[in-house]
């Protein structure tokens, strides 16, 4: 087998919250293939990384062993910049022709590109895959639509509690074990350490502010007949939000500095020892260890409410999926599951330090890496996920929950009246 790889002269950092931000479009044609070609070409967009030679190796030899089984076929890879993806996979779902037989997509595109008549329908496939046996659940979720499956889980990313082992110990301070206890935790450090925020939290960071809502026993949004209502107006929601926000101001996090912070503001002031605590990624973990906290920081789950209770995390990351217009199904599906097979989910934490979406993959990698144990522990304990909806791309991009965040912390209103607006354009947006 041949095999060719067009790398994108362009790059883009790949984060959770440009995961989440696709625009909205018209619905496509029926664009399915009438043909499934075992041979000629196929054409497959991955996602450019910042440092992308680790993961064009892992892919490289995944293709390799693929080309083995299949000779004959020519497999041509192009890495595509991640700010710019939404266009130009929409475009290609409206021009079959130019299109790819495979794609790497956001796990929050999932529902939109279904809507847009893009992804294959490969439930049938999914089920007879002895591998998917061992999927996470939420990762399953993410490929689901209509209880139908449209692609394959590559990568999971959660978040968790990182925290200056250096300051906590000078302080004589445990790690906190519930959100109440964060926050006293917090309010503790900035009173002894007023140069220091004590939890540094972002208006902005929507994923940092989910886990106090679901820990409360609210939730996004549920479904409603044939679509999704918003449930952000419930008790237990605004009890929720209330949590998250009343940790801005002086004695914490100052709302003129940090209302306007996001999820990689949050980071970047922990990593520079301006924040005993912080929520972030096992993604971040390399941010900290270029960072000012190298060896003087731990990371632990987020607590939940209750003593022993883990918070539920949003569960991002990316999957792979065939194309309907592809003339070459059977071929694609196969190489969908190499690259999102166990051996090369391993790979790429190796190489990347995604995390796998397997199970049994991500406990194997914790044992060698110790690192991501609080992760693990925090995806074991229950994840959640954004509603299958296209309507949660138009909510996301639009900012409807960092408004709502911010509008709260800088005192334009209080909890109930926000949260009603921002569940009233919510719906708007499902019923769209």
């Amino acid at each position: 087998m041949k095999l060719s790889v067009r790398v994108a002269a362009l790059t883009a950092v790949l984060t959770l919250a440009a995961l989440s931000a696709t625009g909205c479009a018209p619905s496509t044609a029926d664009n399915s293939a009438e043909r499934d070609e075992k041979i000629g070409t196929l054409r497959v967009w991955l996602f450019q990384e910042v440092g992308n030679a680790p993961k064009e190796r892992v892919v490289d030899e995944a293709v390799a062993a693929f080309g083995r089984k299949h000779p004959g076929v020519d497999v041509q890879v192009t890495y595509i910049p991640v700010d710019t993806r939404a266009q130009k996979i929409k475009a290609a779902f409206n021009d079959p022709k130019s299109a790819p037989d495979l794609i790497e997509y956001g796990n929050t595109d999932t529902a939109g590109y279904v809507r847009d008549g893009g992804l294959a329908d490969v439930t049938g496939e999914f089920g007879d895959w002895a591998e998917t046996k061992d999927t996470d659940p939420t990762a399953r979720e993410s490929v689901t639509v209509g209880g139908k499956i449209y692609g394959a889980p590559l990568f999971v990313g959660v978040r968790a509690l990182y925290y200056r082992t250096d300051v906590f110990q000078e302080l004589g301070l445990e790690p906190p074990t519930t959100l109440t206890g964060l926050a006293e935790t917090a309010r503790t450090v900035r009173a002894k350490r007023p140069e220091l925020y004590g939890l540094a939290v972002g208006g902005a960071y929507t994923y940092g502010a989910l886990p106090f809502i679901w820990a409360h026993g609210g939730e996004l949004a549920r479904r409603k007949g044939g679509s999704y209502g918003s449930a952000l107006d419930s008790p237990a929601a605004r009890k929720g939000i209330k949590a998250y926000t009343s940790l801005f101001g002086d004695d914490n996090c100052p709302a003129a500095k940090c209302a306007g912070m996001g999820g990689n503001d949050t980071v970047t002031a922990f990593a520079s020892g301006k924040a005993a605590m912080a929520i972030g990624g096992d993604f971040s973990h390399q941010a900290m260890e270029d960072g000012k906290v190298k060896g003087t920081y731990a990371v632990v789950p987020l607590p939940g409410v209750t003593a022993g209770e883990i918070a539920p995390a949003f569960a991002g990351g990316n999957n792979l999926g065939v194309l309907k217009s592809s003339s070459h199904r059977t071929l694609a599906v196969d190489l969908m599951k190499t690259l999102a097979g166990k051996r090369t989910q391993e790979k790429l934490f190796e190489a990347m330090g995604t995390l796998p979406t397997f199970t049994d993959v991500r406990e194997a990698v914790a044992r060698k890496e110790p690192f991501v144990a609080p992760f693990v522990k925090t995806l074991d304990a229950g994840t959640k996920f954004v509603p299958a909806s296209p309507g949660w791309a138009e909510i996301d991009s639009s900012l409807v929950l960092p408004t709502m965040f911010q509008e709260i912390v800088r005192g334009d209103e209080q909890v109930g009246p926000a949260a009603r607006d921002a569940a009233r354009k919510m719906d708007e947006a499902f019923q769209r």
